[in-house]
């Protein structure tokens, strides 16, 4: 790997994405991308007796039929690099109990699934790894009860507020060619937008995500018309008019390949407020949507 510009690196080797699943709950399989997820629960149980082993099961779901889908045994992953929402990442920690591989967790809140992918993908360019999966899960009753408003505190939601995703994705990195290779890396900064409205994270989070895709075409020199599409997360109908509006003021606009994991999961007329959020909701729509097309 070598670095390239300031925040970003090139990979030496040739990286692929050999496999990914999608596995999502009962409101996520009633939107719009419903046909392109691998699997969906029609109840938030997911067959299980409470949340948190419910989120278990999709998490498992994920890292079972990624291992299926990439054509290798579960004794050929080197390494699976994984987290949630939960304090302590316990769901990922329990699931990995059972599968007998090396396990290390990562928390990046919503940024969870792009944070295991890149240490993933800069992993195996080192050369000390062959196989390894990036993963993550959330659901909305686990997340929810400490998470924007708490379940439990029983208030009417604002507007502004996003919803946590009931789902898991999950991705196998290697050499092994695919149809999908990845290129690069681009590492973001914190940014202060000193916006202190804690129902309001799209805003909060619009300042960076400009920063870190300036930087991205700073450093690889390229401009926005070099790819098909620039996605983020979850900036939701709060976040994303403030990233377009910082971009056309830097000279990068980037209107017409934009898009957001958390516009793209529900239709405007499910009860998600700003849109999806949480670890799966860029997870489910990369590993399904994005990558089948």
């Amino acid at each position: 790997m070598a670095k390239a510009g300031k925040q970003s690196i090139q990979l030496n080797h040739d990286i692929y994405l050999q496999s990914a699943y999608s596995v999502v709950g009962p409101l996520e399989s009633e939107g719009p991308l419903k046909n392109y997820f691998d699997k969906t629960y029609k109840d938030n149980y997911c067959g299980e007796d409470n949340w948190e082993k419910a989120e278990q099961r999709l998490l498992q779901d994920a890292l079972e039929n990624t291992i299926r889908k990439g054509n290798i045994k579960k004794e050929q992953i080197d390494l699976v690099l994984a987290g949630d929402l939960i304090n302590q990442t316990v769901i990922s920690n329990y699931v990995m109990r059972d599968f007998e591989i090396p396990f290390m967790g990562m928390y990046g809140a919503c940024s969870t699934s792009m944070e295991t992918l890149l240490t993933a993908a800069l992993l195996v360019d080192g050369g000390n790894f062959n196989h390894i999966i990036a993963a993550t899960s959330s659901h909305n009753s686990t997340a929810e009860r400490q998470f924007r408003y708490p379940t439990e505190y029983v208030g009417q939601k604002p507007h502004t507020l996003t919803y946590t995703v009931t789902g898991s994705g999950a991705a196998l990195v290697s050499k092994e060619k695919s149809k999908i290779k990845i290129d690069s890396v681009t590492i973001g900064k914190v940014i202060d937008a000193k916006q202190s409205d804690p129902n309001d994270m799209g805003t909060a989070m619009a300042p960076a995500a400009s920063d870190t895709i300036i930087q991205h075409l700073k450093d690889l020199n390229r401009t926005p018309d070099y790819y098909d599409l620039i996605v983020t997360g979850d900036l939701s109908k709060q976040g994303q008019p403030i990233l377009l509006d910082i971009m056309n003021d830097k000279g990068y606009s980037i209107d017409k390949v934009h898009n957001d994991c958390g516009l793209m999961i529900y239709s405007d007329d499910q009860p998600t407020f700003s849109g999806g959020s949480g670890c799966a909701c860029c997870a489910v729509v990369t590993y399904g949507y994005i990558k089948n097309n």
